[in-house]
């Protein structure tokens, strides 16, 4: 099969393609996919194609791997993009891969972004891939078991790509020097900063490394350092996608390192998802949410500092306010952690979501009316601020037949323990109090 690029100059063709592998043994990374033994390696050692699903952030090796795939079993290879593809472009590919069949060559049909297509798209692909007549390769970045139909995804396999680490990241800079700019120098700092740019993303490196190589010939600038590379590229070059997993899964690191206490790693994820571009407005949303969640009574300073934090970004905003929220954030990870609050609230919800509608006891009703006051509401209703220690020993204030659920159970930490305290101070006057009723009405009797 002919490629995209045969026709082009090679000096025309971009970096990443020239770059990009020949053979599994020049995938870079992977190896817990392509190492000796590992599932990729013995597939395509096989020799027999299976459907399967790619999944890993942009610029890991997926499409390299389908495309090697094609190569290794001697395959056609069919491409679609999800982004620009519809049904009609699916069935054409159909068409190319049923004109494969009656020359006796098996269809390997790539679909890159495969989340993109909705139900009814990726429902297209299904009758051929159970008759066999493609092996159906799918790229996302998004996780497959939301993005990805069900009845598709049980007949394929999943293989999570990781991002490019350091090392691997190092050799391709390399090699890609010496094939695009062999007299270029680079400074290790410049480096480093490029490789940190690009995020594990080899195509994002590739591009950047032409970039450079064209600003430092056109400033004349030998050799290349960090500053320049600073100057030279945009900084908005992170990878985050502002409503994808990798967005859930940076906002539930940043609230399990608050929840942990680790105010480093607190602010390192904070950091990440603002370098990244996520709303300062929904990350200080969240910090009012970890504080009512795992701080909570143990210090209620929390939640008025989360606040403060949100309201000052208000008033500055970026990068000003971001100092607010950097301030919340080490606050809430030094605090004293109670999620006592969050659990009562939560089990006085569900008991209530299953019980009967109980009616408020007599003596809790407000009277209004003569009537109302005929009736008996409110009349023996004991004013708290009128009892020794402003609290009516023994009243009850639950439902008539409720017994006490105990859902609020304080902590040992922060002022939780103090409440706590008074908590058994109070329940030890009920007790006292109920002792007395009841020899009160033994004496009556």
């Amino acid at each position: 099969m002919a490629d995209l690029f045969d026709s082009v100059e090679p000096q025309r063709v971009p970096l990443a393609e020239r770059m990009r592998p020949g053979t599994l043994d020049e995938v870079a990374g992977q190896a817990h996919l392509l190492g000796p033994g590992k599932p990729l390696r013995l597939a395509f050692a096989s020799g027999k194609p299976h459907s399967m699903i790619l999944w890993g952030p942009p610029g890991v090796g997926k499409t390299t791997l389908a495309r090697l795939m094609a190569k290794g079993f001697d395959a056609e290879f069919v491409a679609l993009s999800a982004v620009f593809s519809g049904v009609k472009d699916i069935r054409e590919a159909i068409v190319q891969a049923q004109a494969a069949k009656a020359r006796g060559r098996h269809t390997i049909l790539f679909v890159d972004e495969v989340h993109r297509f909705n139900k009814a798209q990726q429902d297209a692909f299904l009758p051929y891939v159970e008759q066999g007549l493609v092996t159906f390769i799918g790229a996302t970045t998004e996780n497959p078991s939301f993005e990805v139909n069900s009845a598709l995804l049980s007949r394929a396999a999943v293989y999570v790509l990781e991002p490019l680490d350091t090392e691997a990241m190092q050799g391709l800079f390399e090699r890609a020097r010496s094939l695009a700019c062999p007299d270029l120098v680079f400074e290790e700092a410049a480096r480093e900063r490029m490789i940190g740019f690009a995020d594990g993303d080899a195509r994002r490196l590739m591009n950047l490394i032409e970039q450079i190589q064209v600003a430092a010939e056109t400033a004349g600038v030998a050799p290349v350092t960090a500053d320049f590379v600073d100057e030279a590229l945009s900084r908005d070059l992170r990878r985050f996608d502002k409503g994808g997993e990798a967005f859930y899964d940076q906002i539930s690191a940043l609230h399990k390192s608050v929840r942990g206490s680790n105010p480093d790693a607190a602010l390192y994820w904070l950091c990440r998802m603002l370098d990244g571009g996520a709303d300062a407005h929904y990350l200080g949303r969240r910090l009012v949410r970890m504080a009512v969640e795992d701080i909570g009574l143990a210090d209620p300073r929390a939640l008025e500092i989360a606040l403060n934090a949100c309201e000052t970004y208000e008033r500055l905003g970026s990068p000003e306010g971001e100092l607010a929220l950097a301030e919340a954030t080490v606050f809430l990870a030094c605090a004293a952690k109670s999620n006592a609050v969050y659990k009562a609230y939560n089990a006085a919800r569900q008991f209530i979501a299953k019980d009967g509608s109980r009616p408020v006891p007599l003596h809790l009703r407000n009277a209004p009316t003569r009537l109302m006051k005929e009736l008996g509401y409110g009349q023996t209703y004991r004013y708290a601020h009128d009892e020794p220690d402003a609290y009516a020993a023994g009243e009850s204030y639950l439902p008539e037949g409720m017994a006490p659920p105990g859902w609020y159970q304080p902590t040992p930490r922060g002022l939780e323990a103090r409440i706590a305290d008074k908590l058994a101070h109070l329940r030890e006057l009920d007790r006292q109090a109920g002792a007395r009723e009841g020899t009160a009405k033994g004496e009556r009797g």
